[in-house]
């Protein structure tokens, strides 16, 4: 008898590895400092990691409800109805999920059908489109403008089709940084008064928005709430983004659905995290500051970027912060995104991401993504190389 490994048909056959993996492997090949993939290289709160630790001291080690532990619910419903005014149900419309990736999946296995329609804004998170495809949906991306990254209503109408399933929106945006306003909301709402279209707001940089403004949830208009899963992250307010926990919220209907997936899916999620998280958010301090927190971060590397050659792009929220290059000496600016990531990366030892990554049909914008949430020196380090082109 032979041995033999039998290889089914990929479900996803275009799909390797990510392009935030190969830029970190690249970043620790040369040692350079790793402005590309999204997270910090600082811990989080001390007082978190200890209300974790004493929560495992304390016994909560065995598996949680499948929703997630009841004090945790609780403290997400208090705070969405005290920033946004929209109060969900701790029990039936909030469920603690592993990571913000995992609840985006989970709420499309849920509620696309083979042949339905996902309406994808590009640039967009490149975890999108494999999980409407796991779904078996299908993807219709609509370009946001490729000067300032907002919403054309005018596509997303045209987009619309009796198959439409889900309109997925994220805000603040990934990689863009931009930051849908209440006009943008109203006008959604506008657009999908008398449809059956559903809304997956990936939420996760909600507490990173600057310069005096306020995030705007879909949470916040009874119309678009009544329709919409929203999706959130502890890893990223807190940062902690190796612990992957996240929430949803949604009307219970939906999380009834949700449910569905998510209990087979991973049924439930790290205990004594959850119950240290419960406990910390007590203080509302912590994510009510991290604007602030985040803005020093993105003032201090914009001021940095102004004396290259690269031309800053705005950036009203998340933690990242999008350049041009064409201004770059001639051969640097003809390169493609890709090609001039791995260059700075080998020769100038700082790691960015490419546009291109998060777009489905790739893009000729002469744009790349770098990351801010890092320590001033580590900020400081990487301008003194950048400013080396």
């Amino acid at each position: 008898m032979r041995v033999h490994t039998p290889v089914p048909a990929s479900r996803l056959p275009n799909l390797g590895v990510t392009v935030f993996s190969v830029m970190s492997a690249l970043a620790q090949q040369h040692q350079a400092v790793n402005l590309g993939q999204g997270f910090p290289d600082f811990e989080g709160d001390p007082a978190l990691l200890d209300a974790v630790n004493a929560a495992m001291r304390a016994g909560h080690n065995q598996y949680p409800p499948m929703p997630g532990v009841p004090a945790l619910r609780q403290a997400i419903a208090a705070k969405i109805e005290a920033l946004y005014g929209h109060a969900y149900h701790p029990d039936t419309e909030i469920t603690v999920t592993a990571g913000a990736t995992q609840a985006i999946l989970t709420a499309l296995l849920a509620v696309v059908h083979p042949g339905d329609e996902v309406i994808v804004l590009e640039p967009a998170y490149d975890s999108y489109a494999p999980n409407i495809a796991l779904a078996g949906g299908v993807m219709v991306p609509v370009a946001l403008d490729p000067a300032t990254f907002r919403p054309d209503f005018d596509r997303l109408r045209a987009a619309l089709t009796p198959r439409t399933r889900v309109l997925m929106i994220n805000s603040p945006h990934n990689p863009s940084g931009a930051v849908w306003t209440p006009e943008d909301l109203r006008q959604l709402a506008e657009l999908l008064d008398g449809t059956e279209v559903l809304v997956l707001s990936d939420e996760v940089y909600e507490h990173m928005v600057y310069d005096g403004h306020q995030h705007q949830s879909v949470s916040r208009l009874p119309e678009l709430a009544a329709r919409s899963f929203v999706v959130s992250s502890f890893g990223k307010t807190y940062h902690v983004t190796g612990w992957k926990v996240g929430y949803v919220t949604a009307p219970a209907a939906l999380m009834a659905e949700f449910r569905k997936v998510h209990q087979y899916n991973v049924f439930t999620v790290n205990s004594a995290m959850q119950h240290g998280l419960a406990n910390y958010m007590r203080d509302p301090a912590p994510y009510l500051g991290l604007s602030d927190f985040y803005q020093r971060k993105r003032d201090r590397f914009r001021a940095g970027l102004a004396g290259t050659a690269f031309a800053l792009r705005p950036c009203p929220g998340s933690y990242f912060q999008c350049v041009d290059y064409a201004g770059l000496p001639a051969p640097l600016a003809a390169m493609d995104d890709m090609a001039l990531c791995q260059w700075l990366t080998r020769e100038i030892g700082v790691a960015a991401i490419p546009l291109s990554a998060f777009h489905s049909k790739g893009s000729e914008a002469q744009v790349i993504r770098f990351c801010f949430a890092k320590k001033d020196e580590t900020l400081d380090l990487a301008l003194e190389r950048l400013k080396k082109i």
